[in-house]
């Protein structure tokens, strides 16, 4: 009897324990902050840690060493149809961000973005920096608070947009000596201050490196390397976020992502190079070096450190992964391209892309690890990538090259991108239909020499 009863005890027991075990596996970590860094126009050779030759990011090599650091990202090569698809996890032939200029007609009540996706998961959310390309204001979109300017790399007061800037709608005036990419460090920093005990998403869109290329507060007076000097501002800026992370106790509860927007301009990428090679393309180009962009994962305790992933990684893969990690649901009746890197944040396996997908105008092309098919049917051959790109005769006869080209025309032949939203600007990506924009300027102009007329 004695044993029987000690049986029923034990057994129960033991079905507790192991009820407790698969409860605990199953129920989810808590869910990160998540803050965003987003250099503009930065690729992979301005940063120590991809070998670069010509520059000292110590605070990024840091962050890369206590994280993981992917070696295959891609953006779209130019800031705008980048960013719409980080913020929609969509391809541009879906949202029609094919061009600059088609990037301001996105509308809210068209695209869910990743403030909204978040906003279900409990996550307060803010906009810091450039957004200009998506027209209206962050707050449009579900940002709660936002600090944003307009156009691209504003630093100083004496730059004709950089007299003022938003914050929360309001207009505020950039003062003499105030340097930009400090007031939105301070404002990021407020906004943690502000949300120590809820999670929290921020997009941090910084100035470094867009040209107007102008001394930082560091700079050296009789400086000859102006462009050195914001590298290393900007660098210093992640380091300070690193340490007020440390200083509010949230660094691990916090993933940093740190990504570049698209490939570095020419100018400065031509006087660059990775073990004494140039990087073939630049921003705006269709080339390795056009999309090829650094980034770095980091959240303590749960990142690997000192891991260097070759996984590819599209700019679609943002959304749905910050959603898998806070536990919100995707957007509903909505086609999601990117898939969750989550796992690989983890340091999981997860299920790896097999190709991604880059887009500007009417060009566009999917990338396998070692091979590049465009909408003009041409294969390259990437195995010296990011250096060159081997051009393959369509009449080759070598079974790798054909495999490649078979695999990667059924992968465009699903995307379908021609039967999308077509492209109608000028074919750069660069801006919308010229024609177009004259009548319409012709239109204003006539309407508002009405409106003068009769008042």
């Amino acid at each position: 009897m004695l044993n029987s009863r000690r049986f029923a005890i034990l057994s129960t027991v033991l079905f507790l324990a192991s009820f407790l075990v698969a409860f605990a596996a199953e129920t989810p970590v808590e869910k990160p902050n998540i803050i965003f860094v987003l250099a503009d126009d930065l690729g992979i050779e301005g940063l120590s840690c991809y070998g670069t030759d010509r520059f000292k990011t110590p605070k990024m090599d840091a962050l890369a060493q206590e994280g993981t650091r992917f070696t295959h990202t891609y953006a779209a090569p130019l800031c705008g149809p980048s960013r719409a698809s980080i913020m929609t996890g969509r391809y541009a032939f879906r949202t029609g961000a094919t061009n600059q200029d088609r990037v301001t007609q996105i509308k809210p009540d068209q695209e869910t973005m990743i403030p909204k996706v978040l906003k279900s998961a409990g996550y307060a959310s803010a906009s810091i920096g450039k957004w200009s390309q998506f027209g209206l204001t962050p707050a449009d979109f579900g940002f709660e608070r936002y600090l944003s300017f307009q156009g691209s790399g504003i630093y100083w007061n004496t730059q004709k947009k950089g007299r003022e800037y938003l914050v929360d709608g309001k207009t505020v005036a950039l003062k003499d000596k105030e340097y930009m990419p400090d007031m939105m460090h301070k404002f990021l920093v407020n906004f943690m201050e502000e949300h120590l005990k809820q999670p929290f998403f921020v997009y941090y869109s910084l100035s470094h490196v867009h040209s107007e290329i102008l001394p930082t507060p560091d700079s050296a007076p009789d400086s000859k390397d102006l462009y050195a000097d914001n590298i290393a501002y900007l660098d210093k800026l992640v380091g300070q976020l690193v340490a007020e992370l440390d200083r509010l106790d949230l660094r691990k509860k916090t993933l940093i992502i740190f990504v570049g927007d698209n490939g570095s301009v020419a100018s400065q990428s031509q006087l660059c190079s990775i073990g004494g090679r140039k990087v073939y393309g630049a921003k705006g180009s269709m080339h390795e070096g056009g999309s090829l962009v650094p980034m770095i994962a980091n959240w303590p305790g749960t990142t690997p450190a000192g891991k260097v992933s070759a996984n590819l990684i599209d700019f679609s893969d943002f959304l749905p992964t910050f959603a898998a990690l806070a536990g919100a649901p995707l957007p509903a009746n909505t086609v999601i391209d990117g898939r969750s890197f989550a796992p690989q944040i983890r340091g999981e396996a997860g299920q790896p892309r097999d190709w991604i997908f880059v887009q500007l105008a009417k060009m566009w092309y999917v990338r396998s690890a070692g091979w590049k098919l465009n909408q003009k049917g041409e294969l390259f051959d990437m195995s010296d990538a990011p250096f060159a790109e081997k051009p393959v005769a369509a009449d080759s006869q070598d079974p790798a090259a054909s495999a490649a080209r078979q695999s990667l025309q059924t992968a465009l032949a699903q995307l379908n991108p021609a039967g999308g939203i077509l492209d109608d600007g000028d074919g750069s990506g660069r801006h919308g239909n010229k024609a177009n924009k004259k009548k319409e300027g012709k239109k204003n102009k006539e309407a508002k020499t009405t409106t003068d007329d009769e008042e």
